[in-house]
């Protein structure tokens, strides 16, 4: 009897069909992108001499390897911090600001102007502590906007901003602009951070 040969399978379109198989993932796959923390560099200048900083206008915040933090040389919990930066930033201690509702504690922050917050971490301080710090301190400038733009102009700063970002909200986009530099200038975010 005699042997049958083995039907062969044409591979030669086998390349094809891959090469066809790539492109059709390659074209409907989406990658999605992470966004990190949103800080920005201040623009190169420039600059002869260092500006003069006064003590009392930093608020240091210190986070250790332990995850602790000592705000100005004292031990604080992270519920307190947001509180404390707001006292420091609105403090008006050189009686120049006039919409600051601090203690105008002359051995504080001048005024919001001024105010400088610095942060301090270990290179063995955790993550999670890190932006929680981060996300307290932002969120004391967040408070102290809100409430200056609610008094001015009856809407918190965040709305403004939103509706700054919204293509379809009616009103003067101009106007809302000048409206939120207005309160950035008055509570500028100085926040400088240091790696112990």
């Amino acid at each position: 009897m005699a042997k049958r040969a083995a039907p062969e399978v044409n591979a030669g379109s086998m390349a094809d069909i891959a090469f066809l198989l790539l492109i059709f993932f390659l074209v409907t796959t989406t990658i999605e992108t992470d966004s990190g923390i949103n800080r920005k560099l201040p623009p190169m200048e420039e600059q002869t001499d260092p500006p003069v900083i006064k003590m009392k206008n930093i608020f240091t915040v210190i986070v250790n390897k332990n995850d602790d933090l000592l705000v100005e040389d004292e031990p604080m919990e992270l519920k307190d911090l947001r509180q404390a930066a707001i006292a420091f930033l609105d403090n008006g201690g050189d009686g120049k600001c006039d919409y600051c509702n601090g203690a105008r504690d002359e051995k504080s922050s001048d005024n919001p102007d001024k105010a400088i917050i610095s942060l301090a971490n270990d290179r063995e301080t955790t993550y999670k502590t890190y932006i929680a710090v981060q996300n307290e301190l932002v969120a004391a400038y967040n408070d102290l906007r809100n409430k200056r733009s609610e008094a001015l102009f009856g809407m918190s700063f965040q709305e403004m901003e939103a509706y700054q970002k919204d293509v379809n909200w009616p009103g003067n986009k101009a106007e809302l602009k000048k409206k939120i530099e207005q309160i950035k200038t008055e509570y500028p975010q100085k926040l400088s951070e240091v790696q112990k």
